[in-house]
């Protein structure tokens, strides 16, 4: 995985055009120039997905949008002007829900778009009606790919990890990607839930990826602790409106990502993600800027006091006491030593997700 160096820098030159000075979080890039940067844009659309991956050297450039924002919303043609974008290679709407495909009339109606691919579920909202019609008057390529299936555009590879087949449920069956340019790469899901997540482990050789966008706005229907284990990001991305009546991110899915020691960005805090790389190392650009003290630490066995102990289920004030006697532990099954803490109780601990990995 990439090695990252975090500082802090102005990012106006980034978005020239979109208003409001921005601040960076970043890693060395070792290309001081943009050309030949791939840029990611997880663009804030609320309660909603739209992510933008642009590649610009020189003449040569290629654009993809993954999902259009909701059907309410007005956000997606705008932003894309404001890069500069009047050509899309490809439109990726991962399922016809309206906060997925929301928009997608309007990218078609004011930016020339090549190619457009759905799962092939279908729906009877006149926002899916109206994107249907919108795709055909253009006269855009449409497709409906599947798992296994892989594509070239430009620099930018693409896998398509699910669905296999489709059988009309439309979030389970959301198109998911990995989508790599060189050594840095980003897997997308949707709103593909935790059964899918294990399934594309069986018919993947490696999810391994340095970017995770968190299926179904960071939900607990997704995000599947072996599913995250296996792509092993160095950084999650979730996609959620501010305060927004779901909850999402969801607690569970946070303990995991910290538990795992993957930083993590939500639109709702930080509005517009952008994660630039230059095929081997990578930056993360917010709108708003990152609070690291959000992002909970885990609680270590082997360092954290009595009272930060019991925050583990099953851990009260006499077992805090005595994991404190008889530490260090070199693995979370050693707390079977603890009075009262056998096999089972462990793996409620290991399920309540809060307990650090010990290396």
């Amino acid at each position: 995985m990439l090695k990252k160096f975090i500082f802090v820098l102005s990012f106006i030159l980034l978005l020239i055009g979109c208003g409001d000075t921005q601040t960076s979080e970043a890693n060395n890039l070792s290309n001081s120039s943009t050309d030949g940067n791939l840029k990611v844009h997880f663009i804030d659309v609320g309660q909603a997905d739209a992510t933008l991956f642009s590649y610009k050297n020189g003449d040569e450039a290629y654009s993809v949008l993954f999902d259009t924002g909701d059907w309410q919303g007005d956000e997606v043609v705008p932003y894309l002007q404001e890069q500069n974008i009047d050509h899309l290679d490809l439109a990726i709407i991962s399922h016809p829900d309206a906060d997925h495909i929301g928009q997608l009339s309007d990218v078609l109606e004011n930016i020339q778009v090549d190619e457009v691919w759905m799962s092939g579920n279908e729906s009877t909202s006149q926002t899916y009606l109206d994107a249907m019609e919108a795709i055909f008057d253009q006269d855009s390529t449409y497709q409906e790919p599947r798992t296994g299936d892989e594509y070239t555009i430009g620099p930018l590879d693409i896998e398509v990890l699910y669905p296999e087949t489709i059988s009309g449920k439309s979030n389970e069956e959301s198109i998911s990607i990995r989508l790599g340019y060189n050594e840095v790469s980003f897997v997308l899901t949707g709103d593909a839930g935790k059964q899918e997540e294990l399934e594309m482990i069986e018919s993947t050789e490696s999810l391994d990826s340095t970017v995770l966008h968190l299926g179904h706005h960071g939900s607990d229907t997704s995000s599947d602790a072996d599913f995250v284990k296996e792509v092993d990001p160095e950084l999650a991305i979730y996609s959620a409106g501010e305060d927004n009546s779901y909850e999402h991110p969801s607690e569970e899915v946070i303990r995991l990502l910290n538990n795992e020691e993957i930083d993590w960005y939500g639109t709702d805090v930080n509005g517009t993600i952008i994660v630039e790389t230059d095929g081997q190392e990578y930056a993360v650009h917010t709108e708003h800027p990152h609070d690291d003290s959000e992002q909970t630490a885990c609680v270590n066995i082997n360092e954290s006091t009595e009272e930060q102990l019991q925050e583990i289920v099953h851990i009260g004030a006499s077992r805090a006491e005595q994991i404190v006697e008889e530490r260090p532990f070199e693995s979370l099954q050693d707390l079977d030593s603890i009075q009262g803490i056998g096999m089972s109780r462990i793996t409620d601990i290991e399920e309540q997700g809060i307990v650090c990995r010990l290396d």
